[in-house]
C-alpha cells in the first residue's frame, strides 16, 4: 500500500515517527513531494531558526531513509484537479503521480472523500490508519510505538505513558487500544 503523507502528519515529530516507524516495519510505502517537505520545514520555522535547522536535518534523514518516497507531481495534472483549498491540490497531484492508495492527513475538510474517490484515493486519518495496522500487525505497531515512547522519554527527561503520548500526537484511539492491550480494530478508512 502506497500512501502520501501530508505535511500536517510529518510535523509534529511524534506522529511522524510513529507513521515512518510503521513504514520501516513494512506496513506501507510512504510518498511525499518536495513541496510537502517544504511545508514541513516552513511549519518548523515558527519555532525560530533552530526549529528550521532541525527540520532541515530531519528532512535530509527522511529522504535518505526513504529514497523512493519523493514523487514529483505529474506536469499539468494540477490544472484539472479541484479541492476546497487550492493550496492542497499539489498533495492530491502527488498522490496521483505516485499511484498512491490514499492520503494520510488530519485535514479532512480540505480533502473531501468524493473528490479523492474520483481519483481512486482514500483520505486516511493517522489514528485510524495505525489502528488498522494494530489489528493486522500488533507486534510491529507495539514495537514502533514503544520505540517512539522511549525516545520521547529520553529527549524530554520525563515519563510518557503510551496513552498520554499518543493523545498528544493526535492518535488517542491508538493510545487507548495500546494502553488496554487490545489488538486494535478493523481499518476504519474503507
Amino acid at each position: 500500500m502506497k500512501l502520501v503523507l501530508d505535511a500536517c502528519v510529518l510535523y509534529p515529530t511524534v506522529m511522524r515517527e510513529v507513521l515512518l516507524g510503521a513504514a520501516r516495519a513494512g506496513l506501507f510505502s510512504p510518498l511525499w513531494s518536495a513541496r510537502i517537505l517544504e511545508e514541513w520545514r516552513r511549519a518548523a520555522m515558527k519555532l525560530g531558526p533552530l526549529g528550521a535547522a532541525q527540520a532541515e536535518g530531519e528532512i535530509a534523514l527522511v529522504r535518505a531513509a526513504f529514497p523512493q518516497a519523493e514523487v514529483p507531481p505529474a506536469p499539468g495534472i494540477e490544472a484539472r484537479l479541484w479541492l476546497p483549498d487550492q493550496s492542497d491540490i499539489h498533495v492530491l497531484a502527488s498522490a496521483i503521480a505516485g499511484s498512491a492508495d490514499g492520503i494520510v492527513t488530519l485535514n479532512a475538510a480540505d480533502f473531501p472523500g468524493a473528490a479523492l474517490a474520483e481519483e481512486g484515493l482514500d483520505r486516511i486519518d493517522p489514528d485510524a490508519l495505525m489502528l488498522g495496522f494494530l489489528s493486522r500487525a500488533p507486534d510491529a505497531v507495539r514495537g514502533v510505538t514503544e520505540a517512539v515512547r522511549r525516545e520521547a522519554e529520553r529527549l524530554s527527561g520525563e515519563a510518557w505513558p503510551i496513552r498520554k503520548l499518543m493523545k498528544k500526537a493526535k492518535m488517542p484511539r491508538l493510545g487507548k487500544a495500546l494502553d488496554q492491550g487490545q489488538g486494535g480494530a478493523a481499518p476504519l478508512w474503507r
